[in-house]
């Protein structure tokens, strides 16, 4: 009869067969859910140790006030409804109608719930958690229960759900276990619950799809892992094939034994995720390496960071890939929190870490909000020593990007001679010959591939020219003889080849070093640097290292410096890898000096088996006397050696002749010996192989008992819980064995058999031959006792005999030898002393004579130094006199001219102005002075300047009147040069020019890198360069890079919106605008074509005055930071070029639509300019710079800290004289302001 599941145990129907014995809590079966039958569930045997995990107790009180409850108020609802229809129904109805729902349900209470049968499929909710919780995660595990029923459709009542919300539960299962440590164990007994009988095909498959999930998430605890582990495996290998739940449950299988060894997960799995695990497909990530090519990476919720680096070796073909690993390559690219361009940041990732995890953190937008761009990068860990000896193409080359990268980014000083030597080799393996026909292309390779903080110390050409000759002798190099001669250079720097980290000083017992600074590891030691600019500062070596270690925040070194033990501590999180980096190369040489060790003694011992042993060794023949007695001694000595060697020889002879004898004796006792144990133990045989047979036969038929007993055991054994699968193997290879055994006695019995017979035969034959033994062996013992008592009368006698003529001549020897060590010493002692004399007497002539010379020289040396001190200090004090004479002249130059000045540039008349019959308005008197006729004044208006350039001067005599403002960029002022006029007036030709007559901003940035080039020797300095444009008073960023500018980027780099530019100034009054790119140069050509890019974006659009009108404000700003190398003294400088919008009218320009609005915006802000210089040019108390942000940008340029030039561009036509009387008016009040020029300059150590 079947039976409901959702019925309670309490509420058991009292059925003929449940009233028969048996457990009907055990397992469903059949195609339909909520019908029970006979147990066949395999038991749990781990399950045993965990009973008091479970709270049994309290899950049977909560059961049973559940089913108490059911049952009140199924009974107040049939009295309620008995009562409304008492007076319309019938008497024979009531009966019915009152009837108990208890009687109706059987009744009676059934047995308490044990564990096992709390882990056993169930349709209906649980009443509270399976395993003992607090109140709350209690709460939390019966809501669990229920989703899990409803993923499954095992819910009573309810209907399938969707996709959408079958994703949607296993999210918030998945995000209970994750989050809560104390109900992962909830959820895993649960899921073994529901997947342990579980009578549904549907529902058992998701159950294990759902299990599959949580353990490719999380792992148990240490406490059930064992018992989860136990269940999988048993299930498996009780599964049909064919069953639609095999497949998951193996995957399941393979996924607790990852999340076991990699722990849990850190994000919670994605929709996407969820998906792909659940249909069995995998997602994809992009991998970068250091030349900035990428791999594709498939992943799964359980891919960890290791399987991810051996994947990626299998695609680049790469076999050695031990040493390589994942990074999290971090880059700044918010301008307004990083102001400074910094380096990449890579992040060491554990290689259990899961890929997911990484994809997860990487995507989201906490990364955006921080201002950096993270992505996943593959390189190696470390450089090893062993990396030497492998000689695999892919390994070499992605070794040699990684130094060249590191090179490149300056973690690697080196002088300028090296430096040379590494461009050569670098634009050898890129292009190989022939690079240097090419001029321009030489010249970016030098460029890209010398350091920038080197490039700066010499002049271009000097570059070029030793480069250039490095690079010619390399011709007949291949590209890999090339890159292997850098990697070599690199090795042999002291912290070549080493792992670099970033870190915060925070103990540091010598003070020599600051706050930052940058540690390089290698098998050398541990090398300390100064970040910025990249500084050697010092080295310890791996043997001073007494002690080390980290911790999550820090790490500390115990070492030695100068003989005396200090602690050093640093702030960083990457002290686990800087240990465990110390320890690899610490590792490795103790590996090198213990195979050097071995192969020393192993080679050692070679030799001493191969040597023979050496003679006695003689005294010297030299040690005195005369020639005659030392031959005769020899001779003498060589007769006695002679003689011993043959006593020697002859008592070795007799001892070997003894042994002999000995040896043949006692091999006749033992064979005799042997003979009769052989006859005694043929008796005993005879005796106890019928005994073994009859003993074998007896073990035959215990096998075979033994052998049913094993297989009824076995069949018995299979119906067991998962525990017992591997005794199952056991009773498997035991049942092989003993029939094994069975097939060995078999044989054994009938080798047994041929035995007893052939012994037989064999025992009659030893008899006779045991006869013939004895007599012969009898007859051999007296003959044998003769020979050897005669034996051993000769070798006593012979032995007594040479032992005393041995002692006697030895005594005498002992006697001639002692003799002539006293003459030799004598004699040795007389000569010895004679020389003595003689080496000191010439000895104490050459000092006297040295010492005079000495004295002399010295006195000469001294009188050079003295000379040489003064006159350095001389020129050492008349240079500086120099310098300092020269930059006073300059600036009082430059405050006689003005700090503001002014100049004035008409340009020639067009052709389409000619055209119109518009004649020429604008004179030009003399080189300082502009005129022009005013309407009905007789006399003409003039206006004078600091110098004018009339149409017919070209482009470079603007500029060599503006070339010294470029040496006080470089001296560290603020510079400021800008155009003023209407549009069409020749501003932006002026500023910038074109690719035939170049402007002012090319040559001003050539002249500042040759004037970098001159002082190479004296100073160092580097370049960078923003350019903003101010279009319809917003302020924008041309040298933002182009996937910022969009807000696209590659994945999977999150999008990311323009930073917000702010207009700031710092203490000093100089002007900055936070959040604006800011690009690094090495030469006046990388800086052009930046420029030529932000150009490229700037708003231009045509009027009727002008075919290319620009529509916006361009302002280029070159910052030059300084080095003087002697006093190291710290300059930063600012050259700024402003191209201002032309004023126009409308009626003239003919703009409409967006160029109307543009025109409306422009003159705005030449309106709001105007007001700063009227209040300026008055001396007004207030100068209003904020009423907008021209002004504010331009406050430093007026009125404020910087040398200031300003052009005024006027048209000479006559069609136009309003437009330029209103600029000669406006440029005369500008001429009027004074500037108060500051110098940038600070001590290094201050800045520090």
């Amino acid at each position: 009869m079947p039976v409901e599941t959702g019925v309670s145990m309490a509420d058991r129907p009292e059925t003929p067969t449940a009233a028969g014995g048996e457990d009907w809590s055990l397992k469903a079966t059949g195609s339909e859910a909520g019908y029970l039958t006979p147990p066949t569930a395999r038991q749990i045997r781990s399950l045993s140790g965990h009973e008091d995990a479970f709270q049994v107790d309290s899950f049977n009180r909560a059961l049973q006030r559940n089913t108490t409850a059911g049952k009140l108020t199924a009974l107040f609802k049939t009295k309620m409804l008995s009562r409304s229809s008492l007076g319309a129904a019938s008497p024979s109805a009531t009966p019915t109608a009152g009837k108990s729902p208890a009687a109706s349900s059987g009744g009676g209470q059934g047995a308490a719930v044990t564990a096992d049968e709390l882990l056993q499929w169930s349709s209906e909710p649980i009443p509270t958690s399976l395993l003992r919780l607090a109140p709350e995660h209690a709460a939390r595990a019966v809501k669990m229960f229920a989703g899990i029923l409803r993923y499954c459709g095992d819910a009573p009542g309810s209907d399938s759900i969707n996709q959408a919300q079958a994703i949607e539960t296993a999210q918030k299962l998945l995000h209970q276990g994750l989050k809560r440590p104390e109900l992962r164990d909830e959820l895993y007994m649960q899921l073994v619950k529901q997947t342990r009988g579980n009578p549904s095909s549907h529902s058992r498959a998701k159950a294990w799809g759902m299990f599959n999930l949580v353990a490719a998430s999380m792992p148990p605890s240490k406490d059930f892992t064992g018992l989860i582990s136990e269940y999988i495996h048993s299930a498996v290998q009780d599964m049909d094939d064919a069953e639609e739940a095999k497949q998951a449950a193996v995957a399941t299988w393979q996924a607790l034994k990852r999340s076991t060894k990699c722990g849990p997960r850190r994000t919670l799995p994605s929709v996407e995720e969820i998906v792909a695990h659940l249909q069995s497909h995998r997602l994809t990530t992009i991998v970068f390496f250091l030349d900035e090519t990428f791999e594709e990476v498939a992943y799964d919720i359980t891919t960890s960071v290791a399987e991810a680096v051996e994947q990626l070796a299998g695609l680049i073909r790469l076999q050695n890939y031990q040493t390589f690993t994942l990074y999290e390559a971090v880059r700044p690219v918010n301008p307004k929190l990083n102001p400074e361009p910094m380096p990449d940041e890579h992040l060491l990732l554990d290689e259990h870490r899961y890929v997911a995890d990484i994809v997860a953190e990487l995507r989201h937008p906490r990364v955006v909000r921080e201002g950096c761009q993270s992505r996943l990068l593959f390189k190696k860990r470390m450089f090893r020593e062993t990396d030497e000896a492998i000689s695999e193409p892919q390994f070499i080359n992605l070794s040699y990007v990684q130094a060249q990268h590191d090179y490149l980014a300056g973690n690697y000083p080196v002088v300028r001679e090296d430096a040379a030597q590494m461009a050569a080799l670098q634009i050898h393996a890129e292009h190989g010959p022939g690079l240097d026909q090419d001029p321009d292309c030489f010249m970016a390779g030098i460029e890209r591939f010398v350091t920038r903080q080197v490039l700066m110390t010499r002049p271009r050409d000097e570059w070029r020219t030793d480069v250039g000759a490095r690079y010619k002798a390399l011709a007949q190099h291949t590209k890999e003889d090339a890159r292997t001669q850098f990697m070599r250079i690199l090795r042999t720097l002291p912290y070549g080849n080493a792992t670099f980290f970033a870190v915060r000083r925070i103990e540091d017992p010598i003070g020599l070093l600051p706050p930052r600074l940058i540690l390089g590891i290698n098998k050398r030691g541990v090398h300390f640097f100064r970040p910025v600019p990249k500084e050697y500062l010092h080295s310890a070596e791996l043997r001073d290292i007494m002690q080390f270690g980290s911790s999550s925040q820090a790490v500390f070194f115990k070492m030695r410096v100068a003989g005396v033990l200090h602690i050093f501590q640093f702030e960083t999180r990457q002290g686990e890898d800087i240990c465990m980096a110390l320890q690899t190369h610490i590792n490795d040489i103790m590996m090198k000096r213990y195979s050097k060790v071995k192969q020393a003694a192993a080679s050692d011992a070679g030799k001493a088996g191969t040597d023979g042993v050496q003679p006695a060794a003689l005294p010297p023949s030299g040690m005195g006397g005369n020639s005659a007695y030392n031959a005769k001694m020899e001779e003498h000595l060589k007769e006695q050696q002679q003689q011993v060697e043959e006593a020697q020889q002859a008592l070795a002879t007799a001892q070997q002749a003894e042994s002999q004898v000995r040896l043949e004796n006692e091999s006749l006792i033992g064979e005799l010996k042997d003979l009769r144990d052989m006859l005694s133990s043929e008796a005993a045989n005879r005796a106890t192989l019928q005994d073994q047979l009859d003993e074998t036969e007896r073990q035959l038929a215990e096998l075979r008992n033994e052998l049913d007993m094993t297989k009824s055991a076995l069949t018995a054994a299979t119906a067991m819980a998962n525990e017992h699968c591997g005794k199952v193997e056991v009773e498997h290879a035991r049942l092989a064995e003993l029939e094994g055994l069975i097939d060995a006695k078999h044989k054994e019995l009938e080798e047994v058999q041929a035995r007893l017979t052939a012994a037989t035969r064999a025992a009659e034959s030893a008899a006779a031959e045991r006869d013939l033994l004895e007599r012969k062996v009898q007859r051999l013992e007296k003959g044998k006792e003769t020979e050897v008592k005669e034996l051993r009368e000769q070798y006593e006698a012979a032995t007594a005999d040479l032992r005393a003529q041995l002692k006697a001549r030895n005594e005498k020897i002992n006697e001639l030898m002692e003799s002539a060590a006293h003459n030799a010493a004598d004699l040795e002692e007389m000569r010895h002393e004679l020389e003595t004399a003689r080496r000191d007497a010439t000895e104490l002539d050459e000092l006297r004579e040295m010492k005079s010379d000495i004295e002399r020289k010295e006195k000469q040396q001294a009188s050079i130094i003295e000379n040489q001190a003064r006159r350095l200090d001389e020129l050492d004090r008349l240079y500086r006199e120099e310098v300092v004479a020269r930059k006073r002249a300059h600036n009082a130059l430059q405050d006689a001219k003005g700090k503001i000045r002014v100049y004035c540039r008409v340009r020639p008349m067009l052709d389409f102005e000619a055209a119109k019959n518009q004649t020429p308005a604008v004179q030009i008197p003399n080189e300082l002075t502009v005129a022009h006729l005013w309407r009905d004044e007789k006399k003409p208006r003039e206006y004078d300047f600091d110098a004018v350039f009339g149409p017919n001067q070209t482009q470079e005599d603007v500029f060599e009147d503006t070339r010294h403002l470029v040496r006080s960029a470089l001296d560290g002022y603020n510079v400021c040069v800008f155009a003023y006029g209407q549009t069409g007036s020749g501003k932006t030709f002026t500023i910038y020019g074109n690719e035939s007559t170049p402007g002012l901003t090319p040559r001003g940035l050539t002249e500042l890198f040759r004037l970098i080039d001159k002082d190479a020797g004296k100073a160092s300095y580097s370049v960078s360069l923003q350019m903003l444009e101010l279009y319809q008073d917003t302020l924008m960023d041309l040298l933002l890079p182009e996937p910022v500018r969009k807000g696209t980027m590659r994945p999977p780099i999150v999008p990311e919106q323009p930073p917000k530019l702010e207009i700031k100034k710092d203490p000093k009054g100089l002007v900055t605008v936070t959040g604006a790119s800011t690009v690094p140069a090495t030469s006046a050509q990388q800086l052009l074509g930046v420029i030529e890019q932000g150009l490229a974006r700037r708003h231009v659009s045509s009027t009727a005055m002008n075919r290319e009108s620009s529509r916006s404000h361009l302002i280029i700003s070159c910052i030059i930071e300084g080095v003087n190398m002697q006093s190291q003294a710290v300059t930063r400088g600012k050259l700024s070029f402003v191209d201002l919008a032309g004023s126009e009218r409308v009626k003239k320009s003919g703009s409409t639509g967006e160029n109307l609005k543009e025109a409306q915006a422009i003159n705005k802000s030449l309106s709001a300019l105007g007001d700063v210089i009227s209040a300026l040019a008055t001396e007004q108390p207030h100068i209003p710079y904020r009423n907008h942000k021209l002004t504010m940008l331009m406050s430093d340029c007026l009125g404020g800290n910087a040398k200031t030039l300003m052009f005024v561009n006027v048209s000479p036509t006559d069609a136009n004289l309003d437009e330029s009387q209103n600029s000669l008016v406006y440029a005369t009040r500008v001429r009027t302001i004074k500037n108060n020029a500051l110098r940038d300059e600070a001590n290094k150590e201050v800045i520090r």
